[in-house]
């Protein structure tokens, strides 16, 4: 099957276990068919002599230098404004540190006091919730208070966040796909005189030349720059190009580990670094710090890292300083045996909105996620007021203001518009172009990076098997997989090259035997169940 060609549903169901919920998680009798409760009616159907309602939000605390108060700046304001007096509400947000989101959650969910509105990016966590009966079942609620909301996100949206056959959450909308990128010095590239790499060998000869040539003329060379498995730097679509050719139940049901040619991959990998190719003391690096710090003083030749990673300040400031001529370019080297540049992308969805059933404030916090569709609400949240916060150009918002209570805490306000997860324009270039202006910082050669990657990085994109169902497997053994998946990527890649097989074959003998085997076989059984219907 021709599965470079190929784009597969997108999944629900993140493969890593996280903590536990507790048992209490919801604290009420009710099923999870039930829609509102006359308290939670109450809220919506207050009359404006009442006493304001509160409705609590949840809000990521990114720990952001000079952030305003994350309740009180000219986003939260407009929201008070626009819905909460309308409604008779205050709309009150309730910090979660982002490092620690998922441990917090569990904890207000098991005491009956998460946010009216809870999310999170893990949709194992939301079944988990739902599983334990702690979530409101939205279906009626999205009926009766959000048309807006359906309409906008469409029926393949809505469709990840359903929990045996009941919609469980609210997906926001992602309007941009792309996921990892590749990265090169085309400035040494252009001292040695060499042309981009477009597959493995012509990369492995510039690695070299890297490596021996020095061209950046650095203390320490670093010709690819990579962390810790499981961190921002990855190994890009190499692995994948390594992929042989399999039926498409192959391809979506059979665990990475046993792919054809993934050994292959890793053994290639293994060469690098043994040959000094790759950062020395990747395996040590568990925060990205080092990667950062040597691709920002200007050591690194290559790497691969979010899509968009070059233009992040803490990367594009800092090079500028240590290397002013230093000029990274987008490139796609990792050809598979199709001829084609087989990367995986991101699926429809971005983060999970759901109403604990603690909540009082079901139907008000359904009305909140209906007004928050509106083309007019998102724009404002996401670029704020024309002359003030933006300017348009060519009905681009350009130079978005970043300082004082205007301060956006994530890119174009993340945190603040639940429904969706990018810019939202109406069309995929006006949303890239959007992107890119806003973290270029109106400088035109990071723009042009930020569009180029964009366009490489979904060029044969496929994203994962939606299989509508949990793997009940990988709920109980998800955690301890994505552990040993970590490990075994960084103990194969510094292992001794003689060593290699064998440690390749014990670990993953070990690795099915803890689990993978079980979610494969349940892979399986559910590929084959949705085919049949």
């Amino acid at each position: 099957m021709n599965m470079g060609m190929k784009k597969i549903s997108a999944v629900l169901f993140s493969t890593a276990l996280l903590a536990s919920v507790a048992a209490g998680c919801g604290g009420n009798d009710k099923k999870s068919g039930e829609t509102a409760s006359p308290a939670a009616s109450t809220a919506a159907s207050a009359s404006p002599s009442d006493p304001p309602v509160t409705l609590t939000v949840e809000v990521f605390d990114r720990g952001v230098q000079g952030q305003p108060d994350l309740n009180n700046n000219t986003w939260t304001k407009y929201v008070n404004e626009k819905f909460g007096k309308p409604n008779n509400a205050i709309v009150e947000y309730v910090s979660v540190p982002r490092s620690q989101e998922v441990d917090k959650l569990n904890v207000l969910m098991a005491a009956n006091q998460a946010p009216d509105i809870s999310f999170t990016y893990d949709g194992t966590l939301v079944t988990r919730y739902a599983k334990s009966n702690g979530l409101y079942t939205l279906d009626e609620l999205l009926e009766n208070q959000g048309q807006q909301l359906k309409s906008y996100l469409g029926e393949k949206v809505l469709s990840y966040g359903k929990y045996d056959g009941k919609q469980v959450s609210i997906p926001g909308k992602r309007t941009l796909i792309a996921w990892n990128g590749m990265f090169i010095r085309k400035d040494w590239l252009d001292s040695l005189g060499m042309p981009v790499p477009t597959n493995r060998d012509e990369l492995y000869a510039t690695l070299v030349a890297f490596r021996d040539k020095n061209p950046g003329d650095v203390n320490g060379v670093i010709p690819w720059a990579t962390a810790a498995a499981g961190m921002n730097y990855t190994f890009g679509n190499l692995v994948q190009s390594f992929w042989g050719a399999m039926s498409e139940e192959e391809f979506i049901t059979t665990t990475n580990w046993l792919k054809p040619g993934h050994k292959d991959a890793f053994k290639w990998l293994n060469k690098l670094y043994n040959e000094k190719l790759i950062s020395p003391d990747f395996a040590l690096d568990k925060t990205t710090k080092q990667a950062d710090a040597d691709v920002s003083n200007g050591k690194v030749g290559f790497y691969a890292a979010n899509w968009d990673y070059p233009l992040l300040q803490k990367i594009r400031d800092p090079l500028l300083q240590n290397a002013p001529g230093a000029n990274f370019v987008p490139v796609d080297t990792f050809k598979n045996y199709e001829g084609k540049y087989l990367k995986e992308v991101y699926n429809e969805n971005g983060l999970f909105s759901f109403i604990p059933k603690s909540s009082k404030n079901a139907e008000l916090a359904m009305k909140y996620l209906n007004w928050m569709a509106d083309p007019e609400v998102l724009f404002f949240l996401q670029f704020g007021e024309e002359g003030l916060n933006h300017k348009l150009v060519d009905g681009i918002p350009q130079g978005i203001a970043q300082t004082g209570k205007n301060m956006q805490m994530s890119n174009l306000n993340l945190d603040y518009t639940l429904v969706v997860n990018g810019a939202e324009l109406g069309e995929t270039e006006k949303n890239v172009r959007t992107y890119a202006a806003a973290l270029a910082a109106g400088d035109q050669n990071y723009e042009k990076l930020a569009i180029d990657s964009y366009k490489i990085n979904t060029t044969d994109g496929y994203t994962s098997f939606y299989y509508g169902v949990p793997n009940e497997a990988n709920i109980k053994y998800g955690k301890t997989l994505g552990d040993m998946n970590k490990q075994m990527i960084d103990r194969l890649v510094v292992a001794k090259p003689a060593e290699f097989d064998a440690l390749y074959d014990k670990l993953v003998k070990e690795y099915m035997d803890a689990g993978g085997q079980a979610v494969q076989d349940e892979n399986v059984k559910n590929y084959r169940e949705v085919k049949a219907n």
